[in-house]
């Protein structure tokens, strides 16, 4: 693994404009993929208009930059069946390429060394191992009591990494050089969560948390490598696990719907996307919005609602760090939140986008997902 430059900063190499050689030549653009239109749509960030959109696999979750920075993976697990695939998109054209089959991709990681791609079999409670550049399988880890297994980050050291179980409310550990689960921590419920009710703004009234588990969602690790933050869409808010203890050691209420974690460009601030609704099927549209906690105090120091409602989900900063990028899940709409004061933009996309990236983003290299640079 590169070697960690600053060890109280994981993200110091992904700063303002801190944009490697790799990706000097790449396109500024924000990749959205639909998962019901089956296609991704291409939005110009300077003008927000969509230049282009094309047709992928089945059910698009993810769009992951590769390790070296130079793919851009389309994960198209086709809604848990066997006929899954990957796309490359080439940043410096913005055109994909052949879709390359398979299992299950509901995400796309890297191992911190650069030799694997991960896909996250979530259907399979499955990691298969893969050569990066052709996706041809070198090994698996079943991850048998991880229902729903999705999200993930690594180590400050990469020895291990920490993969959410949504359908568990707990949090799986595996051992990246032997090669095998370290165990399972089932996530503590608060006592209360955030109120599910028809008001289009503000933080709302909190109620009796009645969930038996939780649906833990992203996951970050702390700046000085030493706790994860993990999004949980059940109890509206952010465990805090110590883990190489492996052990929760907080909470931090957030918003209604938990679900996407990013660090500010400066690793002071980890932004919050709450989803905005406790409704999985049904009428959806709900408070969502964006919080903003303080890495050192881990205090909530901002909310930025939707105006209207709505529903944030997954994305990324932009290479300044002035904009976060996040898909509006059950509204078809990209939202562009300006770090500086919260104030909202939409771009109309396809049918319910779900992991966008901005691209290029600074750093040295990816560990996957949206865009986990390091």
């Amino acid at each position: 693994m590169p070697p960690v430059i600053n060890p109280l900063n994981i993200y110091s190499e992904t700063a303002a404009n801190r944009l490697s050689a790799t990706v000097k030549d790449d396109l500024e653009r924000v990749y959205v993929p639909n998962l019901r239109s089956n296609d991704v749509y291409v939005i110009d960030p300077a003008s927000m208009k969509v230049v282009d959109k094309f047709k992928v696999g089945k059910a698009p979750q993810h769009v992951v930059p590769s390790w070296d920075l130079r793919t851009l993976w389309v994960a198209n697990n086709a809604e848990r069946t066997n006929k899954g695939s990957v796309t490359p998109i080439d940043p410096q054209t913005g055109k994909p390429g052949k879709a390359i089959d398979v299992d299950d991709p509901y995400n796309v990681y890297f191992t911190p060394d650069g030799r694997s791609a991960i896909i996250v079999a979530e259907a399979k409670h499955r990691l298969d191992f893969r050569v990066p550049q052709t996706m041809a399988l070198q090994y698996s880890i079943d991850v048998p009591q991880c229902g729903g297994i999705n999200h993930a980050d690594f180590s400050i050291d990469g020895r291990y990494a920490l993969f959410t179980c949504e359908f568990e409310g707990s949090v799986a550990k595996i051992d990246m050089v032997n090669r095998s689960v370290l165990g399972y921590l089932k996530l503590k419920m608060p006592r209360t969560r955030m109120k599910d009710a028809p008001v289009p703004d503000g933080p709302g009234a909190s109620e009796i948390c009645s969930s038996s588990k939780g649906m833990p969602q992203d996951i970050r690790i702390a700046p000085d490598g030493k706790r994860f933050y993990i999004a949980d869409m059940e109890a509206d808010g952010v465990h805090v696990v110590d883990g190489d203890a492996f052990k929760e050691i907080g909470f931090i209420p957030t918003g209604l719907g938990a679900h996407g974690l990013y660090p500010s460009r400066d690793g002071k601030q980890l932004y919050v996307a709450n989803r905005g609704t406790h409704k999985i099927h049904g009428a959806r549209r709900g408070r969502g919005g964006v919080t903003v906690i303080d890495f050192a105090s881990e205090k909530v120091v901002a909310q930025w609602p939707v105006p209207g409602g709505g529903s944030p989900d997954m994305g990324n900063v932009s290479a300044d760090g002035k904009s976060l990028w996040l898909s509006g899940r059950f509204d078809d709409v990209v939202y562009r939140f300006d770090t500086g004061t919260g104030a909202v933009a939409q771009v109309k996309v396809g049918q319910e986008p779900h992991g966008l990236t901005v691209w290029p983003q600074p750093g040295r290299y990816s560990v996957g997902h949206t865009g986990n640079l390091r």
